[in-house]
């Protein structure tokens, strides 16, 4: 009875967000909102997104606990990415539209996860234990893969000519998908099956009948909750949409900050749990869904926001500035160097986190 009551929270969000997302949805399309409530509305979406948002990862983390590692960390990265998408697209869409939302956020992404989360995994895990260790080829894995797809999606179009200034050409968005598509399932045969101990951790995870694991019910329950939380995210996105943009306007933000903070929303769970893993000395469990982020964020997000993107009609810039390019080739060397040893302490992580709170200096004062 215990855990039924500990669990009944995560059990109600899911239909009660797809509840408010569908009132909410009735009472903007037929214009019934009052003054006050248009005022309130927006406080109301954000808190309710932000509360399907973390049982989403809940209930993802119970499946992922009953399928154990590397597919339970796949199962988080998936989860996490239809979140994104869905938002992306939505701001994307909303008034005037946002053609480079897609590449503000996974640019925010990369520098949130390689430098903010990582920073913070590294400075906690090193003031508790000292040093720690994890599986260097599957660090170096992740970077092998990561470092092309960044350079493919976001550096690249910049520089090519079939198409005028950051944009890629239609073509060569299907080609470019294409490939992210190839090397991240390539990554994903290394990481599952033809590889798979390079990214389990020495705590013995990746056995699905460990102890506390989820029954079959609580799995099977986990599944339809977590579907439920994701239609419901879906349904949300659009009105969270209308009102970050008028948010971002209000307070005079650049529409760079748009992107840092879908990014920080879409990541704010899978941060919390990179953190308790650091905590309890499990980097490589850090490190797998940190870095894991970054590399569906690339390899299933800018696929599937391009292909609606020309379904649409939306134009989509993807090329990002010459200051991004340097924060980015930066933070790919000090990762090769963090991470090139197998053991890691507070110093990088200090690194780590200068670099990030530059990036959002720079949003600001450019």
């Amino acid at each position: 009875m215990a855990s039924t009551r500990k669990h009944l929270p995560w059990r109600l969000v899911p239909a009660l967000g797809l509840l408010i997302a569908l009132v909410i949805s009735l009472a903007i399309g037929r214009g019934s909102l009052s003054p006050t409530m248009a005022t309130v509305l927006p406080v109301i979406e954000l808190a309710v997104l932000i509360a399907t948002v973390f049982s989403s990862v809940h209930h993802a983390d119970v499946i992922a606990h009953r399928l154990g590692e590397p597919y339970g960390t796949l199962v988080l990265t998936v989860a996490v990415t239809v979140i994104e998408v869905a938002l992306i697209l939505s701001i994307m869409l909303v008034g005037e539209g946002n053609e480079g939302l897609a590449r503000e956020t996974v640019f925010s992404v990369i520098m949130v996860v390689c430098n903010g989360m990582v920073g913070l995994c590294l400075i906690l895990g090193g003031l508790r234990y000292g040093e720690q260790g994890f599986r260097l080829p599957g660090a170096n894995a992740y970077l092998v893969v990561l470092m092309p797809l960044a350079t493919l999606t976001l550096i690249l179009p910049t520089y090519t000519t079939s198409a005028p200034g950051p944009f890629y050409s239609p073509t060569q968005l299907v080609f470019v998908s294409f490939v992210t598509l190839v090397l991240y399932g390539v990554f994903l045969y290394v990481q599952t099956i033809r590889h798979r101990d390079y990214f389990l951790s020495d705590s013995g995870e990746g056995h699905g009948e460990a102890v506390g694991a989820p029954t079959p019910a609580e799995f099977w329950e986990s599944v339809g909750q977590l579907l439920v939380a994701l239609v419901a995210v879906v349904l949300l996105a659009k009105g969270f949409a209308g009102s970050v943009e008028t948010v971002v306007s209000a307070v005079g933000a650049p529409r760079d900050a748009v992107g840092l903070l879908v990014a920080l929303l879409v990541l704010l769970p899978e941060t919390l749990a990179a953190l308790r893993a650091a905590r309890r000395n499990e980097l490589q469990k850090s490190l797998n869904l940190a870095l894991g982020s970054s590399l569906a964020t690339i390899g299933l997000t800018i696929p599937a926001v391009s292909m609606l993107a020309m379904v649409l009609n939306q134009p989509l810039a993807l090329g990002i500035d010459t200051h991004d390019v340097v924060l980015l080739a930066l933070t790919f060397g000090v990762s090769l160097v963090t991470f090139g040893g197998g053991r890691t302490n507070i110093l990088p992580g200090f690194v780590h986190l200068v670099l990030f709170a530059t990036f959002v200096f720079l949003i600001f004062v450019p």
